[in-house]
């Protein structure tokens, strides 16, 4: 018989099943689905599991957001600023895995000359740059929304933005990471706190961001994020009452109907952004106060004055 006494012993590869973050906390979907993700650069080689989440499990992350909202309006805008700014430092951290994630899974096969790798480093930098962005806006949207209004007595009229409560977040397919932050990021820095669907055809990264936020020190269920299927998930979103605005984009216009024919029956705001996968890098368009405004109230307030 031979000697296998030198022979290393085999092992299986643990393949990690990502869970989803509701309440600060990562649970698995409690209809204990789960969706394969596969590598494309390595002939389909299954990669990792995603939790599929449920209507139970948004109307979880729902009523976890609604809690946490009114603490996180009420900090002041320079900690919310920070804490946006140490997400940045964490996505920083796991910008390797990120990049890997996103470059296996996602741009492995898109067409065109550029690498899918550089591709997938460009877009991890982008997000990292927007969170940085969005973090300087937490502070400043305010002097930019709001006014001193003139009026015609002895008192002052002030017109302030406060933060309209709760806010689904839809991303689109591609670009996973990029886009899911951009339509996030404004919502948490004027102060709603947010469940957040990320890209149904390539989940990994909102799966990875959500570790992001548990560990950037975001109060738990200020951001609450699932994976899943968009077409099963965006029913309940539409018709669920405590749900005050979506952000979405890349819908396409049997979905963006179905969200405003919510709103018309419940009130919520509804905010779709059609743009193509190669928008969400530029600048001018997704770093704005203006991205800040559709998911503020705006209060007016008089004072008299001192004379």
């Amino acid at each position: 018989m031979p000697d296998t006494s030198s022979t290393p012993p085999q092992r299986l590869q643990v393949t990690k099943t990502y869970k989803l973050l509701i309440d600060g906390k990562f649970p698995r979907s409690e209809s204990g689905r789960s969706t394969p993700v596969a590598d494309l650069r390595a002939h389909g080689n299954v990669v990792a599991h995603v939790c599929r989440a449920s209507r139970k499990d948004l109307r979880d992350a729902v009523e976890a957001a609604r809690r946490a909202q009114p603490a996180w309006a009420a900090a002041t805008a320079y900690l919310r600023g920070q804490i946006l700014y140490r997400m940045a430092e964490m996505l920083e951290g796991k910008k390797t895995e990120f990049a890997d994630a996103i470059s296996s899974t996602a741009h492995a096969g898109s067409a065109g000359s550029e690498p899918a790798e550089s591709m997938a480093i460009r877009e991890v930098d982008a997000s990292i740059d927007r969170l940085i962005c969005y973090a300087g806006w937490a502070d400043k949207h305010a002097q930019i929304l709001g006014c001193n209004n003139p009026v015609a007595g002895p008192y002052y009229n002030f017109t302030v933005p406060e933060p309209t409560g709760v806010v689904v977040v839809v991303a689109p397919d591609e670009p996973p990471l990029l886009a899911l932050v951009s339509l996030l990021a404004p919502v948490i820095a004027g102060g709603n706190a947010a469940v957040a669907l990320g890209s149904t055809t390539h989940p990994l990264a909102a799966a990875i961001f959500g570790e992001v936020c548990a560990t950037s020190d975001v109060p738990p269920g200020v951001v609450n994020v699932l994976t899943g299927q968009r077409a099963e998930l965006l029913p309940f979103v539409a018709a669920h009452r405590d749900i005050d605005a979506v952000h979405a984009g890349g819908l396409d216009a049997a979905e963006s109907a179905l969200l405003r024919s919510g709103a018309a029956e419940n009130l919520k705001r509804v905010t779709v952004h059609t743009m193509t996968p190669a928008s969400w890098s530029n600048d001018q368009v997704c770093q704005s106060p203006w991205w800040i405004e559709p998911f503020v109230e705006m209060k007016t307030m008089w004072h008299p004055s001192a004379s």
